[in-house]
Order: C-alpha cells, then structure tokens, then sequence
C-alpha cells in the first residue's frame, strides 16, 4: 500500500498553506506516521519565495523552522501525486475544482487521485468554515491559523490511525 500523501493549498503559499504543512509535519512526526505532505498556491505570484515572517515567527513559536519552505504553485501533477488535497477557504476550493485536471465528459482524468476537499470540513463542528488568512492581519491572526490548521492536523493523523 502507497504511502499517504496531502496538499495544503491556500492562495499565495506563504502564509496559511506552508503553516498548514508544518502543522501535520509535526503531528505526522509525534505520532508514528509517514506521509507525504506539502503546500501550494493556487496564484504562482509568490513563488520561490520563504513564507510571510510572521508566519515563520508563528512556527517557530512553537518549534517548527519552516523558514527553508518556499512557495510553488499548484501544477497539474500534483492532482496524481496527492491522495487529498484541502483548500483552506472555499474560493481556494473552487479554484482547484476549475484547474483539477478533466477527461471525458468532465469526468477526473485516468491516473488522477486526488480528493479535493476543505480542511475544516474535517473539524467536527467547523464543517463548511474556512481558515482565517493572516496575510494582512495581525500576529493573533496568525495565531489563531495556527490553532486551526493544527487541530486539522490532528484530526488529519487520527484518520491516517495515529
């Protein structure tokens, strides 16, 4: 059986997403889990670069060095690559919805594996809400990311069996 595999994708991949990614790294890394994670844009604008510094300083604050993280945006493979792939707001969702890789009839293309989804719907009351996007807020907004994607990924690690 393959490894599991998860894309967290947000709109520029240097705040939401890449803190999303740590987040699972850690829990993955707590638990016993290998899985393959990673994080990326639907918008290629800030690709190559580090994340946000707040974001950094948020990771840090709790152990994680995510400053060698750098911004991709989303590519057609990794809808083969990834078994799920989370939005982290619904426009984000939708986005890849649009770019998701399409055969017949509308119909997912041979070889694509991902399931799309957004990642609060896997937070038991947070179904349908999606993860607050610090980029022009606060350091208590990138906080309170951090405690959502977070207790994402710990629901993410329980369903994988952690």
């Amino acid at each position: 059986m393959s490894q599991p595999s998860v894309l967290f994708v947000c709109l520029g991949n240097i705040c939401r997403s890449p803190l999303a990614e740590a987040a699972l790294r850690a829990e993955a890394v707590a638990a016993g889990i290998a899985v393959t994670i990673d994080s990326a844009g639907t918008g290629g604008w800030h690709a190559g670069e580090p994340p946000d510094p707040r974001a950094i300083a948020e990771a840090a604050r709790h152990g994680i060095d995510i400053s060698g993280y750098r911004a991709r945006q989303v590519r057609r493979q990794d809808f083969q690559r990834f078994g799920q792939i989370f939005a982290l707001d619904q426009q984000n969702l939708r986005d890849l919805r649009r770019i998701e890789p399409k055969g017949f009839m509308g119909r997912p293309m041979a070889g694509h594996t991902a399931r799309l989804g957004l990642l609060m719907d896997i937070v038991p009351g947070r179904e349908g809400s999606a993860v607050i996007d610090p980029y022009g807020g606060t350091a208590e907004d990138f906080a309170q990311t951090w405690a959502d994607v977070r207790e994402a990924a710990r629901h993410i690690v329980a369903r994988l069996g952690g």
